[in-house]
């Protein structure tokens, strides 16, 4: 294989690392990130921003890391035989707002390569996605999350975003409750260069999907963060942000892989929100807010 974007897309990932801190920062107005630089000890390491206790924003995370080396037992049998060594650099994000009024969100985007001993790659590959978790439900929001993502899809490869919104949707889904974790968005993993779509066109779309985290999300903290809300509406909050953790922690796919290949686990927990409740049998008066949010949380919408 001749297609090598790595350097390019950390150089990426890295920039965009920055920018998102600094529109976070801005609109929180109270705290800024602080960073914690580590390293892998089998290779490479990462670069973890963290933002706790703002005005605006009780925990935001934007972690990018690049790490490599001897390819991990987990992954033997998943690449080709001759695969020795691996390659992966990422960008991950999780932004937890103080007022329930403002969605959860989540991000990444990520690149992933195994090489032979002379180090020719064998396998390459994309994934990443975005996806929006609201407490109180608000449509044009969802709507307006949607419509970026599609219009920036669209821009690339025509069906990019129906497929890739059914996998969200597929992905993100609490089984052991038969709910899912919020209103979706879009999440693809293994996607690789074929004779359909060049390396040089996925990576323009990788970049692309990438720049639409701001604009997708940013709108909807600005327009939701001045809304009041109630003691009962954290608890509610608390309550949604329960079922969060039990997603990552029971579900998702690159905590696991993160616990189980030795990753670093003050970077794998980012994710986590700071305060969370368990009510036992908590169930919401029907016809109430926070009900109709949870009834939409059953089943997968079309929201364009």
């Amino acid at each position: 294989m001749t297609f090598d974007p790595k350097e390019r897309f950390f150089n990426f990932i890295i920039h965009l690392q920055q920018e998102i801190c600094s529109c976070i920062e801005d609109i929180d107005g109270a705290e800024k990130f602080i960073e914690d630089v580590w390293q892998r000890p089998l290779g490479g390491g990462g670069w973890s921003r963290v933002l706790t206790n703002g005005e605006v924003f009780e925990k935001a995370g934007v972690n990018v890391s690049q790490v490599h080396g001897d390819l991990p037992d987990l992954l033997k049998g998943q690449v080709p035989a001759q695969s020795t060594s691996f390659y992966a650099a990422g960008i991950s994000l999780v932004i937890h707002p103080k007022n329930p009024m403002i969605p959860t969100t989540h991000a990444n985007f990520r690149y992933f390569q195994v090489t032979d001993s002379q180090g020719i790659i064998l396998d390459q590959w994309f994934g990443g996605g975005m996806d929006l978790t609201p407490y109180y439900l608000f449509e044009e929001d969802a709507r307006h999350f949607h419509k970026i993502l599609k219009t920036e899809c669209d821009k690339h490869t025509r069906g990019f975003y129906e497929k890739f919104k059914l996998w969200c949707d597929d992905y993100f889904y609490n089984s052991h409750r038969k709910e899912y974790r919020g209103i979706g968005g879009i999440f693809f993993d293994h996607i690789k260069p074929d004779q359909e779509l060049s390396g040089e066109r996925l990576e323009s779309y990788i970049y692309g999907i990438a720049n639409a985290f701001l604009p997708a999300y940013l709108p909807i903290v600005k327009k939701r963060l001045a809304l009041s809300y109630s003691s009962d509406n954290k608890v509610w909050q608390e309550i949604r942000r329960g079922r969060y953790v039990e997603f990552n922690l029971l579900h998702d796919r690159g905590t696991s892989f993160g616990l189980k290949t030795g990753g670093r686990i003050e970077s794998i927990f980012m994710s986590l929100p700071p305060t969370v409740r368990w009510e036992y049998n908590h169930t919401p008066k029907e016809g109430s807010p926070e009900w109709e949010t949870l009834e939409v949380l059953k089943k997968p919408k079309e929201w364009l």
